[in-house]
């Protein structure tokens, strides 16, 4: 029997192992076979991983909160493999665009799960979400209620939250923070009395509660605690969406608030700050979903001059994160654990920006060598795009043993599949 060792950094999806030759295991698979298989770029997804993550917070807020429900962050991983586990694992979920709303609803959601957000939805967003019966419908600014009064018929009512910045910033980057004094996202608490009074106006509407998400990434719970203090003072409602936001490691020297100590929080401060007895709504999507992926590289060039320069096959394509704030990632050469050569890991695109790893430390890298890049499941696929005319990488689920493709690595005839033929 071959012997495995379990790897000890959180950073890796659970039940992660190195076999008896250091290679990386992944959901039972060999990594460098998952590699030669599959190809590279791969977004390797532990399936295992998505599941415990689901019912990790299941299980939390049932403990905590009577009345309570989970929503997945689609907008994390808007892959209709995902959002499907999501599904059958009985989370809700929340889209942020028609697209997302699509998905979800392709991937068996029960559309009265499902919760629409967006700081500028069109008029078709909004027709295509009544239409199909979703939950509630965040309402985001004045503007919004005229739009959405049109699209819901005479005698029927849809059910809406609306959304308030408290005016609190969490210690994150200030790209990923949305609940401040100056954010693009929902009403100040000064334009919120107005935004209540305007929707139980309304016949088209029933107010159901108040929504926030003060930002992305968190690992200092206390500005939750901020917010609801000065939401508090807006009224008594049946529901308090506290958005998402819990923080993961990205590297082992980063250490994130469990799931247990987030859901029991967050549901302490509704009971001491807005009362018992409150329905809770949670959004939660890095931290379901970051974990469970593993991006898969090929050095495809090694270079020195003032530093070292390792050159994979991916980058700025698979993964805009670091681009796009300056994410911080660890890097692996898939069957040589450990370090020694500090690089830069970098990409392929015509971009000097275009680093995925700034001083990763490698074991000798070489030509051919695969690369494994962990915590790469949120916002990676999400962002994916094809700068330099790069097809997108292929999605696998890896679960005991095996590996399925859940969706394909693009070809050259994808890039140009919308093309309109002039003379046609």
């Amino acid at each position: 029997m071959a012997t495995v060792r379990t790897i000890a950094s959180h950073v890796w999806p659970l039940g992660t192992t190195f076999d008896e030759d250091d290679v990386l295991q992944l959901g039972g698979c060999d990594a460098r076979e998952l590699a030669r298989e599959f190809g590279t770029p791969a977004y390797i997804v532990v399936e295992d991983d998505l599941r415990t993550r689901a019912r990790a917070f299941l299980d939390a807020f049932a403990r905590h909160a009577d009345d309570h429900e989970v929503h997945f962050a689609s907008k994390s991983f808007p892959c209709t493999a995902v959002l499907r586990v999501m599904a059958e694992e009985g989370l809700a979920c929340d889209v942020a665009s028609g697209g997302e709303l699509a998905l979800a609803l392709r991937a068996g959601f029960d559309p009265a799960r499902v919760h629409l957000h967006g700081n500028a939805k069109s008029e078709q967003e909004l027709r295509d979400a009544v239409a199909a019966g979703i939950g509630d419908i965040v309402i985001d600014n004045l503007d919004e209620f005229e739009k959405l009064e049109r699209v819901i018929e005479p005698g029927s009512r849809q059910r809406v939250l609306l959304r308030i910045a408290p005016g609190v910033s969490p210690d994150t980057h200030p790209k990923i923070s949305t609940g401040g004094p100056n954010t693009k996202f929902g009403f100040s608490i000064r334009d919120a009395w107005a935004a209540i009074e305007r929707a139980e106006a309304s016949d088209r509407f029933a107010l159901d509660g108040l929504h926030m998400h003060i930002g992305s990434q968190i690992f200092d719970l206390e500005p939750f605690r901020a917010a609801l203090e000065a939401m508090a003072q807006l009224g008594e409602f049946r529901t308090w969406n506290l958005g998402g936001g819990l923080g993961v490691a990205y590297t082992h020297e980063q250490k994130a608030p469990s799931i247990e100590d987030y859901v029991r929080t967050k549901v302490e401060l509704v009971e001491e700050v807005i009362g018992p007895g409150r329905r809770i709504a949670d959004e939660p999507g890095r931290a379901l979903v970051a974990h469970s992926t593993v991006t898969l590289y090929t050095v495809q060039s090694i270079k020195r001059n003032v530093a070292t320069w390792v050159g994979v096959d991916g980058g700025m394509s698979d993964n805009l994160r670091p681009m796009l704030y300056g994410a911080r990632y660890e890097a692996h050469v898939v069957g040589k654990p450990g370090g020694g050569t500090v690089c830069h890991l970098t990409g392929k695109h015509c971009e000097s920006g275009d680093v995925l790893v700034h001083d990763a430390d490698l074991n000798d890298p070489r030509p051919g060598d695969v690369i494994a890049t962990p915590v790469t499941g949120a916002y990676g696929y999400a962002m994916s795009n094809n700068y330099n005319g790069v097809p997108r990488p292929p999605v696998v689920f890896v679960k005991d043993g095996d590996a399925r493709v859940v969706v394909r690595r693009e070809t050259y005839d994808d890039l140009f599949g919308r093309d309109v033929d002039p003379d046609a």
